[in-house]
């Protein structure tokens, strides 16, 4: 009986069922219009992603179009467009250079099946839960590394083996500077300025698609007039796209003394880096395509739909999917408003390659690096970046780690460390904002909720510590070096009425000090003590050891049963 009501608590409500209740003709026509633009969109960007990821053509192709397809079934957005990114370019690449194609098969999997979880576990507000700073960051370090990864095609270098360091990269590249075709140059800077001028003729037609055919043509022209064929094509350097992807298991080439399962372990860190990458972007597209066509997606049955594309397309050959956003709002732009648009769109895909893999070859090299050079363009938020700069010192330095991080090493360490630093950086800012301080003569009320401002004279005998603030492991050693001071006061007040939490070092700090004034015979009054507070305090005993009449809501409270114990303790003297 439980299992049925944990079951039922799972948010899967894919909105392709739920669009369909009220489908017609008309809402068909408008999808089916945006998902041929959306289609003809994502066929160069899933062709570059593809490549740049490591893989080839073929492999982009595929993503597109099977993972598009389950995120647009089982997603939790009416509109989302699924499909690889550039976001996963530098991890997907740093995978196959240690663990092969196999490998990266297995990582993706294991990612699918940790967004399913994330999606059946309700973590769909994850996103909140990620500083901003970090996600400016690495989307930054990713759009610097793919930008890095395009020179040797825009320059026509001829390199075989570009190293997969960010520093050694560029050594490599200046080294053969020497080396540099201006065929190929000239090609990916003409593909640059179409791509960057073609929406001020038209925002219908795709900047990126239209460099492709332009200067494919321009190429095959050169060749067929024996200007040159010095210009790499992608048929040049790939196997090009043919028929129907097949099922296929992922093979893994073992290292020495290696096993299935030392594999996984050790592939587990960066499955859940695309886990998270992929929830980030996914919930991040969704979220920005509510804001335009006033709908609420699901998050919770959008992490599982991209879950389950991401369990699905490596048997296939695919790499990593997730949302994206640039497709996304093409879709919207040009009228869809149910998941059939991702559905046409995938069609679309599927026919160029069924169809078309001959032209796909004919595309130069060059001419898609202007492509991914202008993505990681879009991508950097350099505008962000620059408005970010202003702000905190800590927010700066969380962003521009993340970003070093990101470029030099990998995605992994750059969110680990980001995301340390943030809740080092946070945690130092609260305990800032956290005084403790002790008052023994009269003390300022300010008005608040509790009284009016005025001074109240505080009892002979008695002290008040308080404490303004989260009572937590950052500011509780501030309190036990407080409480050291000798003192001759008989009756001890903490005023709690700032502490919205108390964690388990505040509790042990407050507890050596109730029991240390206990055994010197003082009395422990505890004041303004909310109800979570309270909870925290009962269950560590410690109102028992102080009484439940020493336990009060209010300071004027607390001071008037210090006055009582006051004349009644100098009394008997």
């Amino acid at each position: 009986m439980r299992e049925m009501n944990a079951f039922k608590k799972i948010e899967f409500c894919p909105k392709f069922f739920t669009t369909l209740r009220n489908y017609n003709r008309e809402t068909f026509a408008k999808d089916f219009m945006a998902g041929i633009i959306v289609g003809i969109v994502a066929i160069p960007l899933a062709i570059a992603f593809g490549i740049a990821s490591g893989v080839g053509p073929t492999e982009g192709l595929v993503t597109a179009i099977i993972a598009g397809l389950l995120i647009s079934i089982f997603g939790g957005s009416r509109v989302q467009i699924g499909g690889p990114t550039g976001a996963f370019i530098v991890i997907i690449y740093s995978i196959i250079q240690q663990y092969g194609v196999g490998g990266l098969a297995i990582a993706t999997v294991m990612a699918g099946v940790m967004l399913v979880m994330m999606g059946i576990f309700r973590l769909g507000n994850i996103i909140k839960f990620m500083p901003y700073p970090i996600i400016v960051g690495f989307t930054g370090g990713i759009a610097i590394t793919i930008f890095s990864t395009q020179m040797n095609d825009l320059f026509g270098l001829g390199i075989e083996d570009v190293p997969a360091n960010f520093i050694d990269k560029w050594v490599c590249y200046f080294q053969n500077i020497g080396n540099i075709n201006w065929w190929s140059f000239v090609v990916g800077v003409l593909s640059i300025l179409i791509i960057v001028y073609t929406p001020r003729l038209s925002k219908k037609i795709p900047g990126s698609l239209l460099a492709i055919v332009v200067m494919t043509a321009i190429c095959w022209a050169l060749k067929y007039f024996g200007v040159t064929d010095s210009v790499k094509t992608i048929g040049d350097l790939y196997q090009l796209p043919s028929g129907l992807p097949s099922l296929q298991l992922p093979e893994i080439a073992y290292g020495e003394g290696e096993t299935f399962f030392s594999t996984v372990q050790s592939l587990l860190p960066v499955a859940f880096t695309i886990a998270m990458l992929g929830a980030i972007e996914s919930l991040l597209s969704a979220m920005v395509a509510d804001g335009v066509i006033g709908d609420r997606h699901c998050s919770n049955t959008e992490l599982i739909g991209q879950g389950i594309a991401n369990v699905v397309v490596p048997f296939f050959g695919g790499i990593p999917a997730t949302g994206a956003i640039a497709r996304t709002m093409a879709n919207i732009n040009n009228g869809g408003r149910t998941p059939v648009a991702g559905i046409v769109h995938t069609v679309v895909l599927l026919l160029v390659l069924l169809l078309l893999g001959g032209l796909v070859g004919a595309i130069p090299m060059p001419c898609l690096a202007g492509v991914l050079i202008m993505v990681s363009y879009n991508m950097s938020g350099w505008r962000t970046i620059r408005s970010m700069c202003h702000q905190s010192r800590s927010d700066i330095a969380v962003l521009f780690a993340t970003l070093l991080l990101t470029v030099i090493f990998d995605l992994t360490i750059a969110i680990e460390v980001g995301l340390v630093m943030a809740i080092v950086l946070f945690l130092r800012r609260i305990m800032e904002n956290t005084n403790i301080s002790v008052v023994r003569d009269q003390m300022q009320v300010h008005h608040d909720g509790e009284a009016m401002d005025e001074c109240l004279a505080i009892p002979k005998g008695t002290e008040v510590y308080e404490i303004d603030g989260p009572f937590f492991f950052g500011v509780a050693t501030k309190f036990e070096e407080m409480a050291r001071v000798r003192s001759n006061a008989q009756i001890r007040i903490v005023r709690m009425r700032k502490v919205s939490f108390i964690d388990a070092t505040g509790l042990h700090n407050l507890e050596i000090f109730v029991n240390a004034s206990l055994e010197e015979g003082r009395t422990i009054i505890l004041s303004g003590v909310n109800e979570q507070v309270y909870r925290s305090i009962e269950r560590a005993g410690l109102v028992a050891k102080v009484g439940s009449e020493n336990v009060l809501d209010h300071i004027d409270k607390a001071l008037v049963r210090a006055e009582q114990l006051s004349a009644t303790l100098f009394g008997k003297q």
